[in-house]
């Protein structure tokens, strides 16, 4: 699957699954994410969209409090670097994902980042 059209049933199933509304996000607007991406566990949250992005922001590994750590990509060019993630991308303001080995999810809300 490389067309964005088809992950929006997938990202509706998820919201559902996880109590969220579904807050689909602009394919042409920014995602943040960090260098290296194949590192475990792989991280999402999703802030307010503002200048231009859509609050997600996707890492690999441990965090790392650097003002380099995340780097601006075109939502929809994550296909091709990490399509397993886009079916979180509509989840709502607050929410995350964490992703890891063996087929691991967790999407929980976290209500501190909703407040931002």
């Amino acid at each position: 699957m490389n067309d964005w059209n088809s992950y929006l049933e997938e990202q509706k199933k998820i919201c559902k699954e996880y109590d969220s509304l579904w807050k689909p996000i602009n394919k042409d607007l920014k995602v943040g994410i960090s260098t290296d991406l194949n590192l475990e566990p792989l991280n999402g949250l999703r802030h307010n969209s503002e200048d231009g992005t859509t609050g997600w922001f996707i890492w690999s590994g441990e965090y790392e409090e650097r003002e380099d750590f995340f780097k601006p990509i075109c939502a929809e060019h994550l296909i091709e670097k990490k399509p397993e993630v886009i079916k979180y991308l509509g989840l709502d303001v607050g929410f995350r994902f964490l992703l890891g080995k063996e087929n691991y999810e967790d999407v929980w809300f976290d209500k501190k980042i909703s407040e931002i």
